[in-house]
């Protein structure tokens, strides 16, 4: 199996669980996608499957589209790193055939500024960066409308881009970047619209950085999953990690870690995943 970028690992002796479809050498042996925020949360679970003779090879990615190519191509054999709108959005968009197999927390989006400490206090005419991406953008849009700025069709769903603005109450400038480059462009913009992980990857931490940061309701409809192959999702090694995941002290461990940044949702029926 490739590795990219980095990879840690947890070496433990195996006991017989059924085997995993991303081509790891030992059929307990299976490897987890992540970006660069998650790897801490990762090693803990890694710890923690190693007690059921479950190894996880943690490997990180620094954009949102590899992770997804990577499992499609069965260099990973599940990933942890996105929204499940955005994975809808993306298995359609370049047709691949993968499956959630559960929900883990949702990551409120923020807006965040080093010229102003209000999202009030943002003038008329200031530019805004979002990322370039289609879900996160469109999800950057509903949160510029929820913080009063902008206005955006009834209908709108989520996905889309600067175009679907009907009324622009402060004339704002949108500024379109990669998700990772979000935190980057702060000190050129008035303010910058950042990805939860992305955040926390540059050192931010949401609830208390962010001069806006999304509701429980603006966020409801971005529960980040676990994901993986089609052919896989019945896997009782991937199904029970999901379980493991699922257990309270990994709730308590993911409040702890991300400081009260991430919301444990721990869902396990796709259908009301996907209810969003």
């Amino acid at each position: 199996m490739k590795k990219s970028i980095a990879t840690v690992v947890s070496a433990v002796s195996l006991t017989a669980l059924a085997a995993c479809g991303g081509g790891a050498d030992d059929e307990n042996t299976v490897t987890v996608g992540v970006n660069g925020s998650g790897i801490p949360l990762w090693e803990y679970m890694a710890d923690k499957a190693a007690e059921e003779g479950i190894t996880i090879e943690i490997q990180e990615f620094s954009d949102y589209v590899r992770p997804n190519m990577a499992l499609a191509e069965g260099e990973v054999d599940f990933n942890a790193f996105q929204t499940i709108s955005y994975f809808d959005n993306f298995i359609e968009e370049h047709n691949l055939d993968l499956e959630p197999i559960a929900g883990t927390y949702i990551a409120p989006m923020g807006l965040y500024s080093d010229k102003y400490e209000s999202h009030e206090d943002i003038p008329e005419g200031a530019t805004i960066a979002v990322p370039q991406e289609e879900t996160n953008q469109g999800r950057a849009l509903l949160l510029l409308q929820e913080a009063g700025f902008i206005e955006l069709p009834e209908d709108f769903d989520g996905i889309g881009d600067a175009s679907d603005i009907v009324e622009n109450h402060h004339d704002l400038n949108i500024e379109e970047v990669q998700a990772a480059h979000t935190p980057r462009v702060i000190p050129d913009v008035d303010a910058s619209v950042i990805n939860n992980g992305v955040a926390v990857e540059a050192s931010l931490i949401p609830v208390n950085d962010a001069i806006f940061i999304e509701d429980d309701d603006g966020a409801a409809a971005y529960v980040n999953i676990l994901a993986t192959q089609a052919e896989d999702a019945d896997d009782e090694v991937l199904q029970r990690i999901a379980e493991l995941y699922h257990e309270e002290d990994t709730q308590e461990f993911i409040i702890e870690l991300y400081e009260n940044s991430l919301l444990p949702t721990f869902i396990d029926d796709m259908d009301e995943l996907r209810d969003y």
